[in-house]
């Protein structure tokens, strides 16, 4: 995820906290997919809507929102807004 990220966006700041042990038994955690908590701060996000900024971030994981991703909980930000 990480990877993916970096080379999509080139964030100055990216923190994954995966929470999948909080949603064990869960429908979306029985296939093995996680539960993640992500915030990136990226210059890529200047200007752009939340919206936009998610779907920047969805775009760069590509496949894994499908194989790997159940839940992703996105703070995004750019450089300035910190």
């Amino acid at each position: 995820m990480r990877a993916l990220l970096v080379a999509g966006l080139a964030p100055v700041q990216v923190d994954i906290v995966d929470e999948s042990h909080k949603h064990a038994g869960h429908a979306g955690a029985r296939d093995g997919r996680g539960h993640f908590r992500v915030r990136i701060v990226a210059a890529a996000f200047a200007g752009l809507a939340q919206v936009r900024r998610h779907q920047r971030v969805y775009a760069a994981l590509g496949t894994m929102m499908q194989t790997d991703i159940h839940a992703l909980a996105l703070e995004t930000r750019a450089p300035d807004e910190l």
